[in-house]
């Protein structure tokens, strides 16, 4: 639990890097998804350093995954939005009201909950229809970016950050199909594919999805798919358990974390230094 922590302190820090540098990203032209858009952040400085914190933040994804159920790692991770909130209120002078202070408080005590029920990872290997079935997923993650770049304001914004959710989710769900790590046999296993195409689409449709639409909207989006999906693959297919007699814990405690950053998800993208307010849902530009 103390890697996953450590992953959504990373990510958290990381969004409000890359959140100022977008801000200097000049915006592309067209759909809602833009592969370009990409390679222009990357210039900015910050973004790089926030590249640098995602890359750790993922080092120790993996290895929380390799130690507890994916349902408890799913909200850690949504309660990154808890640390950019943090971040935010100190770095850019961003003012949070006594409700969101709240709501990271929420998010503290759904994790500190799934910390005292979460079992041991689950046994399970998962089979190669799963292996297939989460490629599929990533490959359509890819096309429901092609798809929701048509779509008009917030439904454009919803359809790109659960979309970006449900790739993450797929890389979650990779991490633990991928038993050998040998050259031979990842390239013989579909979930390294898998794991590689979701990333990356879930990469390039919440940087679309933030820099063209309703931050807040894109965020929760994000937030349901990457959590939600998750949990339920890993109890169903990888026999993630609770501790014993503290499954409605668990439940309770997912639950508390998931709304309590669903409260925060204004944060997926922070203002620009000097604004001193809170950012205005729909503006701007951003990255996660």
């Amino acid at each position: 639990m103390i890697c996953a922590l450590g992953s959504a302190v990373c990510f958290g820090t990381a969004s409000v890097f890359q959140a100022v540098a977008a801000r200097a990203t000049t915006p592309g032209t067209g759909s809602g998804v833009d592969p370009a858009l990409l390679l222009r952040a990357v210039r900015q400085w910050r973004y790089v350093v926030g590249l640098a914190l995602d890359g750790l933040g993922f080092l120790l994804q993996i290895v929380a995954l390799r130690s507890i159920p994916i349902y408890a790692v799913g909200a850690a991770l949504a309660a990154s939005l808890a640390v950019t909130a943090v971040v935010a209120s100190r770095m850019l002078r961003v003012r949070l009201s006594g409700v969101e202070w709240a709501a990271v408080g929420v998010v503290c005590a759904g994790l500190a909950l799934l910390g005292l029920a979460s079992g041991d990872e689950g046994e399970g290997v998962g089979s190669t229809a799963l292996r297939y079935v989460m490629l599929g997923v990533a490959m359509g993650v890819l096309l429901l970016g092609a798809v929701a770049g048509r779509l008009p304001g917030r439904g454009r914004a919803l359809a790109l950050g659960l979309g970006a959710g449900l790739g993450f989710g797929v890389v979650e769900v990779a991490v633990r199909l991928i038993d050998e790590v040998s050259p031979g046999a990842l390239l013989r296993n579909p979930a390294a594919y898998a794991l590689l195409v979701g990333g990356g689409a879930a990469f390039l449709l919440l940087t679309s999805a933030l820099q063209r639409g309703s931050v807040t909207t894109a965020t929760a989006g994000m937030v349901i798919g990457e959590t939600i999906g998750p949990a339920v693959v890993g109890v169903v297919w990888l026999g993630d358990r609770t501790r014993d007699g503290m499954e409605w814990v668990a439940v309770l405690g997912f639950v508390v974390a998931v709304a309590g950053a669903l409260a925060l998800a204004r944060f997926g993208e922070a203002p620009p230094p000097g604004e001193g307010t809170s950012p205005v849902e729909g503006t701007g530009a951003g990255a996660a």
